[in-house]
């Protein structure tokens, strides 16, 4: 997967890559790789122009300085239709743009040595340049100076998704100076502070009136996993197994015959997963892939069921996650329906809800996106892949891509194709030791 070699010295090449970047320099046509086992070459060579079609937003809506990400930017690649949006860097989406790197050189999308001297502008601006707390960044910052941005939370998650970014890069660039500094920005990171003197790790903290932290905690079952094991594997700072215990397995829903632990957006399922590879493993409380396949495949029927309200839903298109919409951004989903989520839901779908369960149901997942890009044509594929929504029923499209959702749809495609993501972030020593220190070992056939 990560080749490690170092780049070609030259200072010269720096400067080559530096000013490309700066210019915007448009990724090359991807070779045509092997289909993968269990996928078509049609479905292979789809996910492939996808995949590329997202990386294309982390290349081109990067500052080359910074390597910060926007949060998000026009679906045709101009500006955000939110002029507040537009010079907005999400701290998250660096960390999904990490990883979008380093499969895009091994794909060959860009060059080993562009994607080398990004990487490393990324992580120096990182150490140096972005203001941080004990390790933990910014949920929003601004995309050319790295400072807060909207007065926004320090946030624990958004750092877990940028660290798992790190750690991939860390891997993929073995024995140069990005693998000693994602080393030492994943080191940094203070987990038993965001305790915050309890015994599960809080969403956030604010500076104001001397520092407060919020008082949302990941206390129950949500992508709030990926910090637990984070936070277990460091080795400076490491969070005991009793805080992996700490967070309640729940709640659980019944849907379709399917009885799993959900909360409605099936993001919380995505994002832990597109970094930890628990495939035919278990703790002592759950099968948490086979979880993830449950909670995808009641969705989908969930979805399949909604036919009444909005007949255009059905077997070929579902997926309801947390997306923009004609009335904002809104964190929906189901089953079951989110808080105020029936009078919210109007049939908006997020191809981003299929297209980040690609692993946990290829099939289903590959149908449905499939049917976007032939049904819909380049009402819905434009310059970076699939926009954020739309919705089918009344004809909206949503003008703008969101960096998080262009990311997970980037990843767990990988993922499925080829396992690099997986492969790559799980060379780390400290992942092995999370999952240990966890209890994880192999599940039983039965998958129970």
């Amino acid at each position: 997967m990560g080749n490690g070699r170092p780049p070609t010295p030259p200072a010269l090449l720096l400067t080559l890559c530096l000013a490309a970047m700066a210019c915007g320099a448009a990724t090359a046509a991807a070779p045509r790789p092997a289909h993968g086992d269990g996928l078509s070459r049609a479905d292979d060579e789809f996910l492939d122009q996808l995949q590329h079609d997202c990386f294309r937003f982390f290349w081109e809506q990067a500052d080359p300085q910074t390597g910060l990400v926007r949060d998000r930017a026009g679906a045709d690649g101009g500006p955000s239709a939110n002029p507040r949006s537009r010079d907005v860097a999400s701290i998250a989406a660096v960390g999904f743009g990490l990883t979008g790197i380093c499969v895009a050189d091994g794909r060959g999308w860009v060059g080993h040595d562009e994607a080398y001297v990004r990487v490393l502008a990324t992580l120096r601006y990182l150490r140096d340049g972005t203001p941080n707390e004990h390790g933990f960044y910014y949920h929003f910052l601004d995309l050319h100076t790295g400072g807060r941005a909207w007065k926004c939370e320090l946030s624990s998650i958004d750092t877990a998704l940028l660290t798992c970014g790190v750690l991939t890069a860390r891997q993929h660039f073995t024995g140069t100076e990005v693998e000693r500094l994602g080393a030492e920005l994943y080191e940094r990171v203070d987990w038993p502070w965001m305790l915050a003197g309890g015994k599960t790790l809080s969403m956030g903290w604010k500076p104001e009136g001397g520092g407060k932290f919020l008082e949302s905690r990941w206390h129950h079952f949500d992508e709030g996993w990926l910090l637990y094991l984070l936070a277990m594997g460091s080795r400076t700072h490491r969070l005991p197994p009793e805080c992996w215990r700490a967070w309640e397995r729940g709640p659980k829903v019944t849907y379709a015959g399917r009885t799993f632990m959900q909360h409605p957006p099936l993001f919380v399922h995505q994002f832990p997963q597109a970094y930890f590879d628990v495939r035919g493993m278990r703790d002592d409380y759950a099968d948490y892939f086979q979880n993830s396949v449950d909670a995808t495949l009641a969705h989908r029927q969930w979805c399949i069921d909604q036919r009444g309200r909005f007949p255009k839903w059905g077997e070929d298109l579902w997926g309801v996650t947390s997306s923009d919409s004609v009335k904002g951004y809104l964190g929906w989903g189901g089953p079951p329906v989110t808080e105020n989520g029936a009078d919210d839901l109007d049939g908006t779908i997020a191809p981003c809800a299929a297209a980040g369960s690609l692993p946990f149901a290829p099939a289903e997942c590959l149908r449905t996106l499939r049917h976007l890009r032939s049904a819909y044509g380049d009402r819905l594929w434009k310059r970076y892949g699939f926009p954020d929504a739309f919705n089918p029923q009344t004809g909206w499209v949503a003008t703008d891509v969101v960096g998080i959702d262009l990311g997970i749809t980037l990843v767990m495609a990988e993922n499925l194709r080829t396992g690099r993501v997986w492969e790559e972030f799980g060379r780390n020593a400290e992942v092995k030791r999370a999952l240990d220190a966890a209890g994880f070992r192999k599940a039983a056939a039965s998958g129970d």
